[in-house]
Parts: structure tokens; sequence; C-alpha cells
């Protein structure tokens, strides 16, 4: 499976400049796992390194996508969601412009409109990442 970057934003709330994910290349009830091609130009890239903010919101939004493509499956809008907590944030290498990164996020446990994610972001197999997030979506 490969969602393009194309066809992206119906996942995901996010509007350019802050589109931090370029597909989904798996979606699998809690595990998602999408890819990113970081541009010289993306907003969070400086010194030529994605920065951690960059890396939280790949993983956010890989989330998000998660949450939109069970939503779309289901003849749902897609649902907005915020960043309530981050958790145990390791961050052990940043990806350089050019590369391509894959994201991997697990979903928990949820309560109400609470839900736990843990996330993972990867450059050639290498963990650059991890994190776990509690994010409240609106219903």
């Amino acid at each position: 499976m490969f969602i393009h970057s194309d066809h992206i934003i119906h996942y995901i709330p996010q509007r350019a400049p802050i589109v931090m994910i370029s597909g989904i290349l798996e979606a699998a009830g809690p595990y998602t796992r999408s890819g990113l091609h970081i541009s010289a130009d993306n907003i969070f890239v400086q010194d030529g390194v994605l920065t951690p903010p960059g890396l939280m919101e790949n993983i956010a939004q890989t989330a998000a996508a998660s949450a939109g493509y069970q939503a779309i499956q289901d003849n749902e809008p897609v649902p907005m969601g915020y960043i309530g907590a981050v958790k145990d944030l390791e961050i052990f290498e940043l990806p350089p412009a050019g590369a391509f990164i894959e994201t991997t996020t697990q979903v928990g446990h949820a309560v109400f409109n609470a839900t736990m994610v843990t996330g993972k972001v990867t450059w050639n197999g290498k963990l650059m990442a991890q994190c776990e997030m509690k994010i409240f979506i609106t219903p």
C-alpha cells in the first residue's frame, strides 16, 4: 500500500508548509508506517538536518494519518488531533535533508478522546528518534 503525497492531505488535517509525511506506506489496525522525503526547504530543516520539532511533528502526523485512514475507511470525516504530551523523547541522530525516513506509530490504549501512541523514526534502518505521545482527538 502506498498513499502518495498528492493525496496525503485527504488523510491528515495539516496543510503546507506543515505537511510532514510524504505518504502512508502501511496501515494495519493500530500500526501505521509512513514515509517522508526531507526536502532542503522543509520548514523544520536547519543547518542541513531535520530538527527535533520536525521529528516530533512527523510522528504526530503519522498518528494523524492512521486516524484519518481509519475514518475514511468508515466513511467518516477525518478528525482533528492535538498533541497533549510527549514522554520519553529520545533523539539519537538528526536525518539530513534529502533523506527518506520511515516512521511507525503503534496505538496503545485510548480513554475517551485521549490516545497513547508510541512512535519511532528510522533512516536506512537506523533508529533516529522515538517517543510516546498522548494525542487528543476531537469527536
